[in-house]
């Protein structure tokens, strides 16, 4: 179990960062509709039904993603199902959307 924990999630500035790397991660935002429509991360996709089939049947295992949600808790719960689906190269932004805006977007939106 501990295997499956490791390095289960990353700091806001870590997202920051790795966005602005040659390998940048695809966020994806676990919230809900209403909560996307107030505010999201530019360039994260709305987890939806969708979404999941496409990245089921089509995505590389491999591709870095990042999971968001408002505090961490449901994209902890997103970035463990993921996982379980054989993507490899997945985390759980600590703290949500809120810490982003906290940390490394003081002008954003919060709810």
């Amino acid at each position: 179990m501990q295997a499956a924990m490791d390095n289960l999630e990353c700091t806001p500035a870590e997202v920051r960062d790795m966005m602005t790397g040659e390998n940048a991660p695809k966020l994806i935002d676990v919230r809900e509709q209403g909560e996307w429509d107030l505010v999201h991360l530019e360039g994260g996709r709305l987890l939806n039904q969708e979404l999941i089939d496409e990245m089921l049947a089509g995505w590389d295992k491999a591709t870095p993603i990042v999971c968001y949600c408002h505090h961490g808790v449901r994209s902890a719960q997103a970035t463990m199902f993921l996982r379980q689906q054989g993507f490899s190269d997945v985390r759980s932004m600590k703290g949500g959307i809120d810490a982003w805006a906290i940390e490394i977007e003081p002008g954003m939106a919060r709810y």
